[in-house]
């Protein structure tokens, strides 16, 4: 078995832009990617349109051309199809990586669903949009409850509950209401999240001020029925009909995957991989992280567009140590 120069776990924005570095620096590489090309961006919302404007989301030196300012799902799931075959990018679709091992300080044996691959250096830019925050309460796997909302088409003159006071929730509110649902909040807060996108918070404020939109604030789920949940606020406890509840809630990073990586994770509440700022490089050495995952827990400070140097600076970094790389 031939030893890579680089393996990237995650096909995601972050994933194909260091392949494209590596493309560049004309590395031996392959992505390992569990689902489908961008898998995340693939499973947003059909009819979402990103926060981001498509300038900030380009990567590969490729324009991303959108018709509006803020592009779209299918405009971004197109740009980064057109970035994969334009780069040709090496990608192993629909594998999913299992666990990592050091071998004899010379590599790392990368075991996935479908085989292994030994290589010198590992990039982990697996994101953290796969693993929802769970409720943790009675009747969350009912299959009612939905971690990931999809179109407001089956929500139709349903009584749908929407937890959470987010963009995301905040946007699901706001469609699946336009579209005849009878919406209901859960918020923990006493308002809606401070840092609502400033186009959707007056919309949401307003729908809730005149009542379209019933939200109880200071409130948690305590439990889901199969035609009902209950809440638990400041008027005490609450049960309210329900068809649907749509908890958008947040995500995390894949946690039991990095740690059968062999990463070291703090046992804190940001729980952030052990890593160098700087050069991106972890506790293992020639293993970096990439993208959001550098974040841990504190999901809502890193982005795409913020991230969009991670693949250079790692690429530079290996092209410094290649030489070392073989015999570390």
């Amino acid at each position: 078995m031939k030893i890579l120069d680089l393996i990237i776990i995650g096909g995601g924005p972050t994933g194909i832009n260091c392949a494209i570095s590596a493309e560049k620096a004309g590395l031996d590489y392959v992505v390992l990617e569990k689902g489908v090309l961008v898998n995340s961006i693939y499973n947003f919302p059909t009819n979402m349109t990103f926060f981001s404007t498509s300038k900030l989301l380009e990567i590969g030196d490729t324009p991303f051309i959108s018709h509006g300012d803020k592009p779209t799902r299918s405009e971004a799931l197109e740009y980064y199809r057109r970035l994969h075959q334009a780069w040709k990018v090496k990608t192993h679709l629909y594998e999913p990586v299992l666990k990592m091992e050091r071998q004899d300080n010379s590599h790392y044996l990368v075991t996935t669903t479908k085989s292994q691959y030994r290589s010198r250096s590992v990039i982990v830019s697996t994101g953290f949009y796969d693993t929802p925050r769970l409720l943790n309460i009675p009747g969350e796997d009912l299959k009612k409850v939905k971690h990931y909302y999809d179109d407001a088409h089956p929500y139709v003159d349903q009584k749908v509950l929407v937890i959470g006071a987010a963009n995301s929730a905040c946007d699901v509110a706001l469609e699946t209401f336009y579209k005849g649902a009878q919406v209901t909040m859960a918020i923990r807060e006493n308002e809606i999240y401070s840092k609502v996108k400033y186009w959707i918070r007056p919309n949401i404020e307003n729908r809730i001020k005149e009542g379209s939109i019933k939200a109880y604030f200071n409130t948690t789920v305590k439990e889901i029925r199969t035609k009902e949940v209950v809440l638990e606020g400041p008027e005490g406890t609450i049960v309210i009909e329900n068809d649907f509840v749509l908890a958008m809630t947040g995500y995390l990073p894949n946690y039991p995957l990095l740690q059968n990586l062999g990463l070291e994770i703090p046992d804190d509440k940001d729980k952030i991989p052990i890593h160098n700022p700087d050069t991106l490089e972890t506790t293992l050495p020639n293993v970096y992280l990439a993208g959001v995952v550098c974040a841990g827990m504190k999901t809502s400070t890193l982005f795409i567009e913020n991230t969009r140097d991670h693949g250079e600076i790692i690429i530079q970094q290996i092209l410094k140590n290649k030489v070392q790389l073989k015999t570390f």
